[in-house]
């Protein structure tokens, strides 16, 4: 077994010396999250068009009221910094890390134990069941490292830092981040339409052997199902699936990348069997599935009405370490086994995963629905306006 790195520690508040690499890492996350947002996209630009305002009709009303009862908890000095407007920059400002050094919002681990689960029932009201603990989770093996490491000061379920968006309590656009180390979750309701992308999970160890939280485990459905695909296509369809020979250094998609351009490659999906179909369906749904269920339901409609133009691609060894992905004009899917960071293997192990869920062509954050609903918004105010004059 691999064991702990044995280095200094990296600080996980802020850094006691500013050094001009960190400096300049900090100030390309700024100068990143500063670009006009456009979305991820291919060279062919931006598609219009694919992420129209209608009714779901979800039930998103004790999410509301979720949100609300939590944030008539925040004193003025809270609300100042655990709630932030729709357009703040902040939404961009995630990132996957021990340093904190960008973080916003309120840190949980300064909750007592009412508000702490006012905040969560905010996230648990939004996701799955299976969604809501694959992320409770992932919090808990953060502790579980820092327990490996002696660092449970630096390193726990609750340094994970909480931000409200928005005016849940007027009915109007809102959402929600969770962010921190291996969960970085943005959650955007317009009207009773969610989009829950970027979501970055990850998790080192992904199986805890010992400690508070021992036997929790993660990530190996999206390994197995992922690795069962691969292995099920043959000759020809593994050679158009398979895109590059040498692991990517991470996630393509990752923070700060919100602009980022990528080609579709790999496998279409139109060229699978039906049983390959069935796993490729599966796969999509682990991800998809983390939202709450009627959530999930219109997204995998949305996913599925792109299956023509949805790609899967492959990298690595089936039976060893591996990257994939899945990716459509509304939805892009990574997963790769990362080598160590906390741990002393410098190539990749099955113990260090890495996941992201993206909606391209404008529509993370909510974006393009956001857009929509201000140009109808706008629209009537100006009608309205004109019609008294």
């Amino acid at each position: 077994m691999t064991g702990l790195r044995h280095r200094p520690s990296a600080p996980t508040r802020r850094p006691e010396v500013w050094t001009p690499e960190l400096l300049e890492k900090v100030e390309w996350r700024r100068r990143a999250a500063a670009e006009p947002f456009r979305g991820l996209a291919t060279a062919q630009g931006t598609r219009p068009d694919l992420f129209p305002l209608r009714s779901t009709g979800v039930d998103v009303r004790g999410v509301r009221t979720a949100a609300e009862e939590y944030l008539a908890t925040l004193d003025p000095g809270q609300l100042a910094e655990g709630r932030l407007g729709m357009e703040d920059e902040t939404w961009r400002h995630w990132a996957n890390g021990a340093r904190y050094f960008l973080r916003h919002g309120l840190c949980l681990e300064e909750f007592d134990e009412h508000r702490r689960r006012l905040a969560l029932d905010i996230v648990r009201r939004s996701l799955s069941e299976a969604g809501f603990r694959q992320v409770t989770d992932l919090m808990r093996l953060n502790l579980t490292i820092g327990e490996l490491r002696g660092e449970t000061d630096l390193l726990n379920e609750w340094l994970y830092w909480f931000t409200v968006y928005g005016e849940p309590e007027r009915g109007r656009p809102w959402g929600w981040q969770l962010d921190g180390h291996h969960v970085n979750v943005n959650c955007v309701f317009v009207g009773d339409q969610m989009t829950l992308t970027p979501t970055f999970l990850g998790a080192e160890p992904v199986v805890a052997e010992s400690g508070k939280y021992a036997g929790t485990t993660v990530f190996r459905r999206e390994e197995s199902v992922g690795q069962e695909l691969f292995a099920s296509l043959d000759g020809r369809r593994r050679g158009l699936a398979t895109i590059a020979e040498t692991m990517p250094p991470d996630l393509f998609a990752g923070a700060f990348r919100d602009n980022f351009e990528l080609n579709y490659e790999g496998l279409p999906f139109g060229a699978l069997t039906p049983g390959q179909h069935a796993l490729a369906s599966e796969l999509l749904g682990l991800y998809v599935g983390r939202a709450g269920d009627g959530h999930a339901r219109v997204r995998t409609d949305e996913v599925f009405a792109h299956a023509a133009e949805t790609y899967f691609g492959w990298i690595g060894d089936p039976d060893g370490v591996f990257y994939y992905r899945v990716h459509s004009p509304v939805i892009l899917i990574e997963f790769e086994h990362q080598a160590g960071v906390m741990f002393d293997n410098d190539v990749p192990t099955r113990r260090h995963i890495h996941t992201v869920v993206r909606t391209p062509n404008g529509n993370d954050y909510g974006v393009d629905l956001l857009r929509r609903h201000h140009e109808r918004h706008h629209r009537h105010t100006a009608a309205d306006h004109a019609h008294e004059a």
